[in-house]
């Protein structure tokens, strides 16, 4: 059985960086969903569950669709002037 080695911890740039990438709107989208279930209808809760499965399937892959969608749109990454 081959055993990989250990994968070096992250440098504070390299988290940072991911950290400007990612945009909390999907967390804002979550909390307003959240509230639009208590206050209007539970079906809002399906939001919150697709924004969580693609959150879960962006954190796999490293690929997230509505980065995509924004950079079709002519909007950038964050990340674009960071540095």
């Amino acid at each position: 059985m081959h055993r990989s080695l250990p994968q070096p911890l992250p440098t504070k740039e390299q988290i940072n960086d991911r950290r400007t990438r990612r945009p909390p709107a999907r967390g804002v989208i979550i909390l307003i969903s959240l509230a639009l279930a208590v206050y209007i209808s539970h079906y809002w809760l399906w939001l919150t569950a697709f924004v969580g499965l693609n959150l879960f399937q962006s954190a796999i892959t490293n690929w997230c669709p509505a980065m995509s969608i924004f950079r079709i749109m002519g909007l950038k990454d964050a990340s674009c002037g960071a540095k």
